[in-house]
């Protein structure tokens, strides 16, 4: 998985420019845009366009969105897709970190900036085009993710893939119509969602008896304690034991084991968490961590209709 082999490909790549991306980054988070400007110019002067640049012009085009830049963002967004691309000519688009996460990030940023211009019927569209074009690829959650956030609320739930599972056995979404769900997305490696798992603890004692339902799918990653590789049984044992003793207080609840539930879910971030009402629709759609009264509202509002 490339996300393991990130370490040993930027000693090799990145390093030897004293790390373009963080170089880049650390000017953004200060608002130095001429200076990140300056930086991309240099590298690209002495490197050529690498994924490392490609990445490091994917962060400038998330800076300007963040400071609703909107015009500049789509500007950059598309020419980092363009040149995205012409690498994909050459080489594929997960053989190592920098690439999709410079297109993931590209594509993202068209997406939300169409959003919030009012153009939400072209950001669906653009977003789908994107799901369809680059769905086989390690960016199929994320793209699936700001496609969620646009339309899923409102719609049903899609179904779980529920074969593969620890604890409880998963009843399917369709089961359990005539109560309201929460889906507790996590990973095994996640800090954000340990850090959750006593709020979902509490919110579960507080209207568990009010019909809500806790369901929390993980899904293999490849790799286990300290990113060491290991075989899909190995994971799988590694995951329970994580369960077991940081979510000791959700042990009765099902968990799903599926790639196929994060991709359809777009849970590209962790933890994700989505409410459904009692039936079945989706009413609260959001990847990241809550705090425990921004949740409990949310659980309240749809607990109670």
């Amino acid at each position: 998985m490339w996300i393991r082999g990130l370490f040993v490909l930027v000693l090799s790549s990145t390093f030897s420019f004293a790390g373009v991306v963080e170089d880049v980054r650390s000017l953004l988070s200060q608002k130095n845009f001429p200076a990140a400007e300056t930086e991309l110019n240099r590298y690209q002067a002495e490197r050529g366009v690498t994924p490392e640049y490609l990445e490091a012009l994917s962060w400038m085009a998330r800076a300007h969105l963040q400071s609703q830049q909107l015009q500049q963002a789509t500007q950059i967004a598309k020419k980092t897709q363009s040149l995205c691309i012409q690498q994909l000519q050459r080489r594929a688009l997960d053989f190592e970190p920098h690439l999709p996460m410079a297109l993931g990030n590209a594509l993202e940023v068209q997406g939300q900036a169409l959003a919030s211009e009012g153009k939400r019927n072209l950001a669906v569209a653009f977003l789908r085009q994107s799901v369809a074009a680059y769905g086989h690829t390690s960016l199929r959650a994320r793209l699936q993710k700001n496609l969620n956030l646009l339309e899923l609320s409102g719609r049903p739930a899609p179904p779980l893939a529920i074969d593969r599972y620890l604890g409880p056995k998963p009843s399917s979404l369709t089961q359990l119509k005539g109560s309201p769900v929460l889906l507790f997305f996590w990973a095994h490696w996640c800090v954000d969602c340990k850090a959750e798992a006593p709020i979902i603890t509490q919110l579960r004692s507080e209207f568990g008896q009010r019909g809500l339902m806790v369901i929390a799918p993980t899904q293999l990653y490849g790799y286990a304690a300290g990113g060491a590789d290991a075989s899909p049984k190995d994971e799988l044992a590694y995951i329970e034991r994580v369960w077991q003793h940081f979510y000791a207080g959700l042990q009765s609840a099902p968990v799903p084991v599926s790639k196929t539930n994060f991709d359809v879910y777009g849970a590209s971030t962790t933890p994700t968490l989505v409410l459904l009402d009692r039936a079945g629709r989706v009413t609260f759609y959001h990847p990241g961590a809550l705090a425990y009264p921004e949740l409990r509202t949310a659980v309240e509002g749809v607990v109670s209709r």
